[in-house]
C-alpha cells in the first residue's frame, strides 16, 4: 500500500485532497505539508531512515503554484535524489503539462479534484510503486488533453506520430491524440526508444512496422491498419534499421 505526501499551501485544498487520498484503499497513509521546504524536509528524513523503511514516501502529490518554491521546483530537486518518490501534480492550471512530462510526472490532475480522477492517478502510481521498481524504470509518458482532462499516454503505446504544423498527432491502438510538440522535438527525444523518421510528416516506432513494401520505386510501410509513405531520403536507412532490428 502507498505512503503519500500531499503538498499544497492552501489548507482547505490540502485537507480535501488528504480526505480523498485517505479514503482510497490503496493508500496506507497520507500526510500533508503546506510548503515545499517542509515537504523536502520530510522526504529527506524518510530517505535517511532508509528507502524501504516504514516511513518511506512512495508518491508526492504536488500543487504547482505555491509561495517560495513551486511544485515544479520541488520535482526538479527530487529528480536529483538517488531513489526519489513518484510525483503527481495537482493544479488548477493546464499550462504546465509539458514541463510535467519533462520531469517524468506520473500524472497531472486538474483542480477541482474529482474523486474518480484522483482514483485513476492513485491507480497509476500503485501500478508503478507496487512492487517497487528499480530507479530509472518508470515508463516514459506524454500528457494529452481529453475533454478538458489531462491524461498521460505511455510512449511505448504509440505506434506512429504525424506532423500537423507545430503540433503532432500521436497514434495508438486505442485512438489518436494531438499534442503541442513539434515532430522534430519528438524525433530527437525518442530516437533512443526506437522511433525513426520515415518522412517529413511521420515518425514511426520501428518495432510496430508490420510490412515494408517497394512498388514502382515508391516505398511504404504498414503500421497496423495505416499505410505510410517513406520518402526517398529515408528509405535506405529505414531498410537497414529494419534488418538490424530483425537480426537482433
Amino acid at each position: 500500500m502507498l505512503r503519500v505526501l500531499a503538498v499544497d499551501d492552501e489548507e482547505p485544498a490540502l485537507e480535501e485532497l488528504l480526505y480523498l487520498l485517505r479514503s482510497d484503499p490503496r493508500v496506507r497513509s497520507a500526510e500533508g505539508a503546506t510548503d515545499a521546504t517542509e515537504a523536502l524536509r520530510r522526504i529527506g528524513r524518510a530517505l535517511d531512515a532508509g528507502p524501504d523503511g516504514e516511513d518511506a514516501i512512495d508518491v508526492v502529490f504536488l500543487d504547482i503554484h505555491m509561495a517560495g518554491l513551486t511544485g515544479l521546483d520541488v520535482a526538479r530537486l527530487l529528480a536529483g535524489f538517488a531513489k526519489p518518490p513518484l510525483v503527481v501534480f495537482v493544479t488548477a492550471h493546464e499550462g504546465f503539462a509539458v514541463q510535467a512530462f519533462d520531469l517524468k510526472a506520473v500524472d497531472y490532475v486538474l483542480k477541482p479534484v474529482r474523486k474518480e480522477r484522483l482514483a485513476e492517478a492513485v491507480r497509476r502510481v500503485s501500478d508503478l510503486a507496487e512492487p517497487p521498481v528499480p530507479a530509472g524504470t518508470v515508463p516514459e509518458q506524454i500528457p494529452v488533453e481529453l475533454g478538458g482532462v489531462t491524461r498521460f499516454v505511455a510512449v511505448d503505446d504509440i505506434a506512429y506520430v504525424e506532423a500537423q504544423g507545430d503540433y503532432a498527432r500521436l497514434h495508438t491502438d486505442e485512438g489518436s491524440h494531438l499534442v503541442r510538440i513539434p515532430l522534430s522535438t519528438l524525433e530527437e527525444r525518442w530516437a533512443a526508444r526506437g522511433f525513426v523518421r520515415i518522412h517529413r510528416s511521420h515518425l514511426v516506432a520501428l518495432g510496430r512496422i508490420d510490412e515494408l513494401r517497394l512498388d514502382a520505386g515508391a516505398t511504404t510501410v504498414r503500421v497496423g491498419t495505416a499505410e505510410l509513405a517513406v520518402s526517398r531520403r529515408h528509405a535506405r536507412q529505414l531498410r537497414e534499421l529494419l534488418m538490424r532490428h530483425v537480426r537482433g
